[in-house]
């Protein structure tokens, strides 16, 4: 299915506009990182996680006031699902269940009925900073594995530029999730292992966007062989135009059906990998394409296949 017929844009010939934008992005994005920082879940800075059901609906300012006068020290409270279930976290750690206990507690004195715990979960600091270690660790081997097969595959002009619009899709992610942490309540944006899963899985598929922008042009080059390298992209991009779109449009109706109704724990992933879409599709047109083009006609190479 083709939803594009003899498109013909010049994206080469506005890359450096496209240059702009992404620098302005990638800056606020970094400014957000260093002053806002992210939220990071229990996965990395230990704690307990409690899941409590309760007896009637209530509210997470009418909980929270609830935690403060039990001295719970930091507690962060979500909706679970329904009215009635609620996420409760602290930084607090116990022996056995001593946390959950306390706020069981705490609760029946407030709601006089019993509280059910659906689940309770608990992280040491050290695992914690174990799994962030292991998380950089994975998405840095990711983009190595992804720079040995794309030189193998194509060129080491094409590895380079794809690798560095996977650094671009990451970092500028970080700094969307960043700016929009806490401003929409509704959105689970923690760091945790669901999140990580979501960038590597964002890596993944922007990669496999710009593998077939590449692959186009690699077709073009033996085709035509006189063909200046700058209408070549493009003539690449404009025929895959259309498969990129309707892939990124199916995959943004699922993600937003995950974020609708996947309930609190897929938000975060959706919304990662929504912002990933964009990115992607937007960094193997502008980011990879572009620096392939400018390397390797500031070196006055000549691509053979």
């Amino acid at each position: 299915m083709r939803i594009f017929q003899n498109l013909n844009v010049d994206f080469m010939g506005k890359r450096k506009l496209f240059y702009m934008v992404s620098a302005v992005l990638l800056v606020s994005g970094v400014v957000s990182i260093t002053f806002k920082g992210l939220q990071f879940g229990l996965d990395f800075k230990g704690g307990t996680e409690v899941v409590v059901r309760l007896p009637r609906t209530a509210s997470i300012p009418e909980l929270r006031g609830i935690m403060q006068q039990a001295d719970m020290g930091s507690i962060e409270i979500k909706s679970f699902g329904s009215s009635t279930d609620f996420i409760i976290r602290t930084e607090q750690k116990g022996v056995g269940s001593t946390i959950s206990d306390d706020i069981k507690t705490a609760l029946r004195e407030n709601f006089n009925q019993e509280i059910e715990i659906l689940q309770e979960n608990r992280v040491e600091a050290k695992i914690g900073s174990e799994i962030r270690r292991d998380a950089v660790i994975a998405i840095f081997f990711a983009l190595i594995g992804i720079l040995v097969f794309i030189g193998f595959r194509f060129k080491l002009v094409f590895a380079v530029g794809t690798v560095a619009a996977l650094f671009h899709d990451v970092i500028l992610t970080l700094g969307l999730i960043s700016m929009f942490t806490d401003v929409i309540p509704s959105l689970n944006l923690e760091f945790d292992q669901a999140m990580i899963a979501a960038f590597l899985t964002l890596i993944g598929y922007s990669v496999n966007d710009t593998v077939v922008v590449f692959d186009r042009v690699r077709e073009n080059l033996k085709l035509f062989k006189t063909t200046p390298l700058e209408p070549l992209i493009n003539k690449s991009i404009n025929t895959t135009m259309s498969r990129t779109i309707l892939t990124s449009i199916t995959t943004l109706l699922v993600m937003t059906a995950l974020m609708v109704f996947g309930g609190e724990p897929t938000r975060g992933f959706a919304f990662a990998m929504s912002i990933g879409v964009f990115t992607g599709s937007y960094s193997s047109i502008f980011v990879a394409s572009a620096l392939t083009l400018d390397w390797t006609t500031s070196r006055k190479m000549k691509i053979t296949f």
